[in-house]
């Protein structure tokens, strides 16, 4: 066995109990996600997974895995179910096996020494993949989400999303180093998880520089018809309508002196229930609310094509008077939601797979318009459209081309009553915090608001409701550390994580032979007396 390697016990709890403990410990780590938001729960949960895993068989690892993503998945994403309660019960199955694989890794790596490190880079791994796979992935659950009311969150500008999970994993590897560790060592990790945390205040309590000239953004949340279906848009025009009649509510606060004149007005994804571009009664209603307010309208509509039977989820610069001048086509789509993958087998296995209608395209270029407001200014106006905001690599790319102004657009009605609007605006926080920027977000009928440049909530509106509210912030140029180490953090971890999995497997290979060739010893030395 290699130098300073590990030997696993078995495990100390009969099987009932160590699976009960494991969905406890899941169940806890998802109530550090919003809209519960309690992250010491999320350290001592994932701290509960490392301890139950590292014990045992592997067979007893992925049993432990399943059931702790069971919990988590169950209490993070059960807005699933809105779409179908079998659809959320297979979608939450069939992402508890990431924590399967968890599971088996850090029980792989505890062999080695300072396995905290490698289990924190386990975890890593699982993200780097949950981000891509299948189907362009699903990153929805990522342990930097529950980091923008703890210490670690003061980590995000420098290190990004990826690495503040990192460092929240490690914490919870430190606090679950096992009983056998030496009590200096155990000791020597809390104290690692303290320092942590005291750098963490330290860093947070920076002051932002300061920006550019203010903006001025009038966002508008609609609202949609409660009394139709809600998994549609509402009524047919209806959206349109209500983000119309919202937008006179916000001029008339201007006008009367209540609030500041807009530069531009933003309106959320989905504002208008038809294609703005092809539905003269639509474009028509558009380019009054621009007139009305005489000033330009960042707006979100669906789009027919680039192809026959496609379409795409665009926000459109429209100009009073002249329709649309800069065009932005969402980069992440959602599967099985926007788009049907493997469509012809999915139509022929499931019939009712049709609903997701004409096939989305994704946009390939950085949200990014270059327009310019009614007074003649130029703005590089940094735009991202809901999904999006799960994607590192597009929420960096505003600012890496050059976006002084961030807003965010969404729509979620679908999920009107479950936790799906918070996660959102809670994701949408730790960006603002990534990138130091304020973020103006608007939604068709919740929580929409701004949220400043260290991540804290100005103002946040109440679901299901239609709200007008005018914003002032400054443009900015500046990018962080975060955009920068980030991408390579999250990388090199994932990388570091896969090689410490099979420098295990190796390890424990070895060990197993060798265990096999002692007990075989044995029972010849037992038969030749």
């Amino acid at each position: 066995m290699a130098k300073g390697a590990v030997t696993l016990p078995a495990h100390p709890l009969r099987v009932a109990p160590r699976l009960g403990l494991a969905l406890a410990a899941g169940v806890a780590t998802g109530l550090g996600f919003a809209p519960v938001g309690l992250w010491p729960a999320t350290l001592l949960g994932l701290a509960g997974l490392f301890r139950l895993a590292i014990p045992g068989r592997p067979r007893q690892a992925a049993g432990v895995g399943y059931l702790f993503g069971l919990g988590l998945f169950t209490v993070t994403i059960w807005w699933s179910a809105v779409m179908g309660w079998w659809i959320g019960a297979v979608f939450i199955a069939f992402l508890s096996t990431w924590m399967l694989g968890v599971a088996l890794g850090v029980h792989a790596v505890a062999r080695l020494p300072a396995w905290p490190v490698w289990a924190a880079c386990v975890w890593s791994l699982y993200e780097f993949g949950a981000v891509r796979f299948p189907f362009s992935g699903f990153g929805w659950v990522r342990l930097a989400y529950t980091t923008p009311d703890q210490p670690l969150g003061g980590f995000l500008p420098w290190i990004g999303a990826a690495g503040t999970g990192w460092l929240v994993a490690l914490c919870a590897a430190l606090i679950a180093w096992p009983h056998g560790t030496r009590t200096l060592t155990r000791l020597g990790g809390l104290l690692v998880v303290l320092g942590l945390f005291v750098a963490g205040v330290v860093v947070i309590t920076r002051p932002v520089v300061a920006g550019g000239p203010a903006v001025t953004v009038g966002m508008v949340q609609g609202d949609v018809d409660e009394t139709a279906d809600r998994t549609t848009m509402g009524r047919p025009r209806s959206v349109t309508a209500y983000h119309l009649s919202e937008t006179v509510m916000l001029l008339a606060r201007a006008r009367t002196g209540l609030d500041p004149a807009p530069d531009f007005v933003l309106w959320p994804e989905n504002a208008t229930d038809y294609d703005v571009l092809t539905e003269p009664t639509t474009g028509d209603w558009v380019n009054r609310a621009a007139e009305l307010a005489g000033v330009p309208i960042l707006l979100g509509t669906i789009a027919e094509g680039p192809g026959p039977n496609q379409r795409q989820t665009t926000s459109l610069w429209w100009v009073p008077g002249q329709g649309p001048t800069a065009r932005y086509d969402k980069r992440n789509i959602v599967p099985f939601g926007e788009y049907l993958p493997l469509r012809p087998l999915m139509l022929k296995l499931f019939p009712m797979t049709q609903e997701v209608g004409p096939q989305s395209v994704a946009g390939t270029l950085p949200g990014v318009l270059a327009v310019e407001l009614a007074d003649g200014r130029p703005l590089a106006l940094g735009d991202l459209i809901c999904y999006d905001l799960a994607y590192d690599g597009t929420v960096y790319d505003t600012v890496r081309h050059g976006a002084q102004v961030i807003t965010v657009q969404s729509s979620n009605v679908t999920f009107t009553g479950t936790n799906e609007p918070g996660q959102q605006f809670q994701m949408t926080r730790v960006r603002a915090m990534e990138l130091r920027r304020e973020i103006v977000v608007s939604t068709t009928s919740s929580l929409s608001g701004l949220i400043d440049a260290k991540g804290r909530v100005v103002d946040r509106t109440a679901p299901s409701t239609a709200a007008a509210r005018t914003y002032q912030i400054p443009e900015r140029d500046t990018t962080t550390w975060a955009v920068r180490v980030g991408p390579w953090w999250e990388r090199l971890a994932a990388g570091v994580g896969g090689v410490a999995i099979l420098v295990g497997l190796v390890i424990g290979g070895a060990a197993r032979r060798s265990g096999g060739a002692v007990r075989g010893s044995r029972v010849a030395r037992s038969g030749a007396h």
